[in-house]
């Protein structure tokens, strides 16, 4: 293993400190630690950079499940599943979001880059458990044919945990507080990054061999949102991950870099995340820990587990459009309706005070949506969470009252607006009814008691406009030719794959991670290596 090399001391006025390694990876989520410790294991040196003061990005913020076939879970549990399976049904994920997309939808879902996760994930969840990550599953989410979502334990944050302890202990150089300005070059090859720190210091960091860019997606990032998505979420005031604004996407375009699905920046309806952290909140996922979750939910009666597991969610959690599918209603903060449920309600959302708003259903939607198929959510651990899950363990989103009225005056909202909203919903739905349409009496907000969930608001959930790569990882410029020396991994780099489905963006952070840390790393010419100082 070659070592890192201090080039200079940056001693002269506006001078930038530098550095050298074999490999340089922008962005400590999930994909730049997976490339990282890829890297690193092949015997390179590698130094990371990361802009926040810690390490996790989005992958830290996520429901935290991955789903793939072949995996030891599946095998243990008699599920036979292939690749090629799940190769198609991930298609179907595809084709309904090319159905509801907001304008013509010109790029097509990138095959040769599908084919890569379906045949590779198993081994990365393998990869992850063998570092310390636990799973509990596989369970089945349509229109998958076989169970194939893998859930973390105990939630989202022990990808970072292990990773983070993973890389630290082969020696991955992990420099936090550093935000990448500028890629550098040298004979039309990329050969590292400026990066400046939070009191305003300079540094390079220049690479033996390739530098992976994995700093996320440009969900909040303003100017990259007013020149590709819809105006509505240019003013969403909430986020997955405040730190993705695009600084990959804006520094590889500079350099001949394209985009590909240019408009697939979407938002969704999330409920807020607990205000409060508790202990089990802090607790770290320790092998003890989460082996006994794992044996807890194979054999424990779920009665009394799902509390347990349930108190561990720190991520934020959202919505399922079935809910209003099925009759609930979203409500602002004064109890008015003020959108069609079913017509990206999200873009309305937007327009409400402090951006908040309440789903609001009845008894009869809260018995359907207390077993599978009909779940309020996916959950970490649990897989997917239902209204007596709420009712349990998120009190702090959860509201039910025997009466309208009572419930708006728990939500402090108008109770006559609230009754008015509902009033008005039902006879919609009648006339509807009358005129040959849907059945009223299976939608209406009727039988009490009442329930609130939220406040939900609207979150500027990703943008999936990834910078086009080629099958070994490589960025590529207009005419398709790669930017030597330059490959991507994660949501920035997605290359046209519509990772849809609950677990496809996960699997593709740490498997296209690994796959470019690898090829970067084949890069380094060890040979004329400087000495370590």
């Amino acid at each position: 293993m070659t070592g890192i090399t201090n080039v200079s001391d940056g001693g002269k006025a506006g001078a930038a400190h530098e550095y050298l390694a074999d490999v340089i990876v922008i962005g400590g989520g999930g994909s730049g630690l997976a490339a990282a410790i890829e890297a690193t294991t092949l015997g390179r040196q590698v130094i990371v950079v990361e802009k926040n003061p810690e390490i996790g990005g989005s992958t830290i913020r996520s429901i935290g499940s991955i789903s793939a076939s072949c995996t030891p879970h599946q095998i243990r549990k008699g599920i036979k599943d292939n690749p090629d399976d799940h190769f198609i049904d991930a298609g179907k994920f595809a084709d309904a979001v090319k159905k509801a997309q907001w304008r013509d939808f010109d790029n097509h879902d990138n095959l040769v880059l599908r084919r890569i996760l379906v045949d590779n994930v198993n081994d990365t969840l393998r990869w992850l458990m063998s570092i310390g990550v636990r799973f509990f599953g596989p369970t089945l989410e349509l229109p998958h044919r076989k169970p194939r979502m893998h859930n973390v334990l105990p939630n989202s944050r022990a990808y970072g945990y292990w990773l983070e302890k993973r890389a630290r202990a082969i020696g991955v150089d992990i420099r936090t507080g550093r935000r990448a300005k500028r890629l550098l070059t040298k004979d039309g090859r990329i050969e590292g990054v400026e990066c400046q720190r939070d009191d305003g210091t300079l540094e390079q960091y220049r690479a033996r061999g390739g530098v992976v860019l994995s700093c996320g997606d440009f969900s909040s990032g303003r100017e990259m949102k007013q020149r590709y998505a819809r105006p509505e979420l240019v003013n969403m005031k909430s986020s997955c991950n405040p730190a993705n604004t695009g600084d990959g996407h804006v520094m590889a375009m500079e350099l001949g870099a394209h985009i590909l699905n240019s408009h697939m920046a979407y938002a969704r309806i999330r409920f807020i995340a607990p205000q409060k952290r508790t202990l089990v909140h802090m607790l770290p996922p320790w092998r003890v820990l989460t082996m006994f979750m794992e044996f807890a939910l194979e054999y424990m009666p779920a009665r009394l587990l799902r509390p347990f597991i349930m108190s561990f969610l720190t991520t934020v959690l959202e919505a399922q459009a079935s809910l209003y599918a099925n009759g609930a209603i979203l409500v602002n903060t004064r109890g008015e309706r003020f959108c069609d449920e079913l017509d990206h309600p999200e873009y309305k959302l937007v327009e409400q005070p402090d951006q908040y708003a309440y789903i609001v259903f009845d008894e009869r939607l809260a018995r359907r949506f207390s077993q599978f198929p009909y779940f309020v959510s996916t959950a970490p651990g649990v897989a997917y969470a239902y209204v007596p899950d709420y009712e349990r363990s998120r009190k702090d989103v959860f509201r039910k009252a025997p009466t309208i009225a009572a419930l708006a005056q728990k939500l402090g909202a108008d109770p006559e607006k609230l009754a008015q909203s509902i009033r008005e919903r039902n006879a919609s739905l009648a006339a509807q009814a009358g005129q040959g349409g849907i059945a009223a009496d299976a939608l209406t907000i009727e039988s009490g008691p009442f329930y609130a969930m939220g406040p939900v608001s609207c979150f500027a959930m990703g943008t999936d406009t990834g910078l086009a790569i080629n099958e070994r990882f490589q960025i590529l410029r207009e005419d398709k030719q790669p930017i030597p020396g330059l490959f991507g991994a994660g949501t920035v780099a997605l290359g046209g794959l519509m990772a849809e489905g609950h677990g496809h963006h996960l699997g593709w952070a740490f498997t296209s991670g690994r796959l470019a840390g690898r090829n970067a790393a084949h890069l380094a010419n060890t040979a004329d290596a400087a000495p370590k100082k």
